[in-house]
Parts: structure tokens; C-alpha cells; sequence
């Protein structure tokens, strides 16, 4: 894949979804090319700041040329808290798409289920939206602030799970498969490593074949530094070690490929 360059997106609007999460359409170049479960990488106005924050794609309007954006944010004076205080009509570098995306034709004619936790939610979204099969969405939350919901109910069945029982099933995803006795064969995951584990335990144990796209924080963004490396079973072209960079031949793994 080529080098993607860098250019100035244009912030069309931004709304709070929860506590502490935001959502952000902006207007790029990317909404042309971007698929499900790439990401881009964002920069702030900070020069101090010089690392971008990878953030996710939630939704893609290439009518329009829009990509939104959901995030979390994450401290007071870093990067996200700075974007959560842009407004229509600012402006932020942005490099992308980034990564590879959810591979959408393993899916055709199959029962899938579409699996995301905490801020690996949004991501689950655009998939929902273009993945031609049986969709089963099942979103994990903290608490009752159920962010995206909605769009999900537009888009298949949606199952619940929250930690504090608020929603749903209470417990996990996976508590939530078992409570709805839920079949699947074929499951697309995005989400904190512990819920990986178990996805991808599942998925051996059902003998399915899961793809699921790994949260770690990136420096780069395009595979030269090596800061987000998880273990493989093969060695890697690059750095011939067992590591895989989850920005470059990520973020999606078939969950065979990677160790968690």
C-alpha cells in the first residue's frame, strides 16, 4: 500500500455521547477509500504533541466525503481531550486509512456475530452497516450509557452486555452469547485484549473462523517504528521475529495468526 500523506480534514460536528465519550465527523480525503476496521491517525494543533492518536472509523459517508469518528477521552491535555473541544469548522491534521480492514466477503451467506467492547464498539458500526449476512451484534458497556445503540438496532440484532448489569445481560459479551443462547459461524471482534482472549478461545473451541482487530496505542501509524508489535505464530518479513505491527498488517487478525 502506498504512503499515505497527510492533509488538513475539516471539522463538520462534534457531540458528546457519554461520559467522556465524543463523537466527530470530519470532512477527508480518506471517506473515499476507507473500509470497516481501518483507522486514521489524527494529530493535534499541540507542536508539543508530536505523535498522532490513532482513532478508529465509526461511519464512512462517501457521498459526502465524511468519515466519523467516536473516541474516548482520556485525561486532561492529551490529544483527545484536545479534539473534544474542536468545533465546526476547525481544523487537525489527519493521515489515513490506516490498516487493513474487516474482510467483508468471508461473510457472505453466513450467521455472524459482530462483537465489540468498550471503545472497540465504534468500530462495529460501519461493519454493521456493509457486512452482506446474518448479523448478530453484540456490544459490551461499562454502565447504561449504551453510546450508538440506536444505530445499532438500524442495523441487525443487538444484544447487550453491561458490567454493572444496568443493560442487559450483566457481565461480558460472551456472557451475553450464553444467556441468548447465540450461534454464530463466523464471528468479527474489536475490543480490549481480555475480551479477544476469549473470543478467540471460543472460536477455536466452535472451530469458526474470527477475525478480530487489536487495541494497542500506536506511534507511527505506518509500521517503521515497531511500537505496537504483538506475537505471532510466524515470523515477521520485517523485523524476522514472531511479531506482527497491529498499524501495518493490522489491526484485523484472523485470531489464529496472533498470541494475546
Amino acid at each position: 500500500m502506498a504512503e499515505r500523506e497527510k492533509e488538513l480534514a475539516v471539522v463538520c460536528s462534534q457531540e458528546q455521547l457519554a461520559e467522556g465519550i465524543f463523537s466527530m465527523w470530519i470532512r477527508t480525503k480518506a471517506a473515499m477509500t476507507a473500509m470497516p476496521g481501518q483507522f486514521l491517525s489524527m494529530y493535534t494543533n499541540d507542536k508539543s504533541k508530536l505523535l498522532p492518536r490513532p482513532i478508529s472509523i465509526c461511519e464512512i459517508d462517501r457521498e459526502k466525503g465524511m468519515i466519523r469518528v467516536v473516541y474516548r477521552v482520556t485525561g486532561e491535555h492529551t490529544g483527545t481531550e484536545e479534539f473534544s473541544r474542536m468545533r465546526e469548522g476547525d481544523t487537525l491534521p489527519v493521515i489515513g486509512p490506516l490498516g487493513n480492514g474487516f474482510p467483508l466477503e468471508e461473510a457472505r451467506g453466513r450467521k455472524a456475530f459482530l462483537i465489540g467492547g468498550g471503545i472497540g464498539v465504534p468500530p462495529i458500526l460501519e461493519l454493521a452497516k456493509q457486512i452482506d449476512c446474518e448479523k448478530q451484534i453484540i456490544v459490551g458497556y461499562r454502565d447504561d450509557q449504551t453510546f450508538l445503540k440506536k444505530e445499532f438496532e438500524q442495523n441487525g440484532a443487538v444484544y447487550i452486555s453491561t458490567e454493572d448489569g444496568s443493560v442487559g445481560t450483566a457481565g461480558n459479551v460472551m456472557d451475553a452469547i450464553r444467556e441468548n443462547a447465540l450461534q454464530a459461524d463466523i464471528i468479527y471482534a474489536c475490543g480490549p485484549t481480555p475480551m479477544l482472549k476469549a473470543i478467540k478461545a471460543y472460536a477455536k473451541e466452535q472451530e469458526i473462523p474470527c477475525y478480530i482487530s487489536l487495541e494497542e496505542r500506536m506511534a507511527c501509524g505506518i509500521g517503521a517504528c515497531l511500537a505496537c508489535v504483538c506475537k505471532s505464530k510466524d515470523k515477521d518479513h520485517h523485523s524476522h521475529v514472531h511479531n506482527k505491527r497491529i498499524c501495518k498488517d493490522g489491526p484485523v487478525f484472523l485470531s489464529t495468526e496472533v498470541e494475546l
